[in-house]
């Protein structure tokens, strides 16, 4: 009888595995391959902030997911997982509707044998008021592309209006000094100087544009090493970003961001990467244990602790490290290193072999500052242990994670091609998005 193996979740790690079960095991007829995801087209999650900023075509980058099926033999199925019968084996979907509210998929159920969690994580608000209202988070393609055409509809407005640009209406404010808010920044930075030339001469990028970037911890940066926090602190200040370290928001406005101390930080925009928690759905799995912060808790084997048959990984697992008190970090890394031991290890599943152990590798971190600059540290046997690198030589390892990623969905050859036709194609287009 055919082994069923569903994967949920189509991001960096869930679309890396089913498309390596389906030209290991699907293309053989050795198992069936199901991938659920919510979302039609996939984007590596990483460079959503490029999307915010208007800095990204993202027609150029988006995958579909129903041609990524078709082509490497695994099905894909539109939905989003609601629920789980661990006793009937299967994965509960919501019913799917259109933009006018017609119904395109009904509440159904799919059965396997192997599930794997791979569902990503969101924002975490910690309950602080106004911030499902009037705060962006940027967990998927739509709320990016969301903040970008508010941003190009705040400086077309400004533009438009017959009085002078006022106080605070094209401030922006991200809350939240990690990779995203902190590249986000400096991307902002560029696009809104460049949506200004572009015609907007009424507004002057740099009296009128003021972006602030808000930290609750004592440094940006607070999960990296304090040599790249301090590097890229320099940057952005020298850009003029206002950075606002050990500053606990209170609550977001519909004018801006009020702060612990009694301040106030008048913004049109905010963006709101604070935090990740897993998705709400997963506290209620069908007993299945978790974190307080949503994750899935998973054995070394990134099996899940009260259901051998579940896998769990990416942001929404909580896997041990050896060595370390904390668990593996939810970096894109480490999605991409789960998603390849999985694929092992579910084939030796099928030959009934035991399982090994994932062992995480920290090969460093990278902040990628746009065309100003690119900070990070890379580790391992390769450089000696720790090495600080910057610049040039940082950004070529900063897109190749990117390629890596590429190259598990595609093989090197499409990518060695497609990254020569962007080459050529990236010279005619636009360098920031205004529509």
């Amino acid at each position: 009888m055919l082994h069923h193996i569903v994967v949920v979740g189509g991001g960096a790690a869930g679309l890396e595995l089913a498309t390596g079960l389906g030209d290991k095991l699907g293309k053989r007829n050795r198992a069936s391959i199901t991938l659920i995801e919510r979302s039609r087209t996939h984007l590596w999650k990483p460079l959503l902030h490029e999307v915010a900023a208007g800095s990204m075509n993202v027609d150029n980058h988006a995958l579909d997911y129903l041609a990524q099926a078709h082509w490497h033999h695994f099905r894909y199925r539109y939905g989003e997982m609601i629920g789980l019968d661990r006793s009937k084996r299967e994965v509960c979907l919501a019913p799917t509707y259109d933009d006018e509210g017609n119904e395109i998929t009904p509440a159904r159920s799919f059965r396997y044998d192997t599930l794997v969690m791979a569902v990503g994580s969101t924002s975490n608000d910690f309950g602080t008021p106004g911030v499902k209202e009037f705060a962006i988070p940027l967990d998927t393609l739509r709320q990016a592309e969301r903040f970008n055409k508010r941003l190009v509809n705040a400086c077309i407005r400004a533009h438009a209006q017959p009085e002078p640009v006022r106080s605070g209406q094209l401030h922006v404010a991200i809350i939240g000094a990690g990779a995203t808010g902190t590249e986000l920044a400096a991307q902002l930075h560029r696009t809104t100087r460049q949506i200004a030339a572009f015609g907007l001469d009424r507004i002057d990028p740099e009296k009128d544009f003021r972006i602030t970037l808000i930290e609750g911890a004592e440094r940006i940066l607070p999960a990296l090493p304090e040599r790249i926090s301090k590097a890229t602190a320099k940057l952005l200040t020298d850009l003029g970003v206002d950075l606002r370290t050990g500053a606990k928001v209170t609550e977001v406005r519909r004018d801006g961001v009020s702060l612990a101390d009694g301040g106030f930080i008048p913004a049109e925009l905010v963006v709101w990467a604070a935090g990740v928690k897993g998705p709400e759905f997963l506290r209620e799995l069908d007993g299945l244990e978790v974190t307080r912060n949503n994750q899935l808790i998973v054995t070394p084997t990134l099996q899940t602790t009260r259901d051998p048959d579940i896998f769990a990984m990416g942001d929404c697992a909580s896997c041990p490290r050896e060595g370390h008190k904390a668990p593996v970090p939810p970096r894109a890394q480490a999605a991409h290193q789960q998603a390849s031991h999985l694929l092992k290890q579910l084939r030796r599943r099928l030959e009934g072999k035991p399982l090994q152990p994932f062992v995480y590798r920290d090969f460093g971190s990278l902040v990628s500052l746009g065309e100003y600059s690119t900070v990070g540290n890379l580790m391992g046997k390769l450089v000696g242990g720790n090495m600080m690198i910057e610049g040039y030589f940082a950004r070529i390892m900063y897109m190749s994670l990117y390629k890596m990623h590429l190259m598990a969905l595609h093989g090197s050859a499409r990518v060695a091609l497609e990254t020569l036709s962007r080459s050529l194609t990236h010279r005619t287009e636009p360098s920031v998005k205004l529509h």
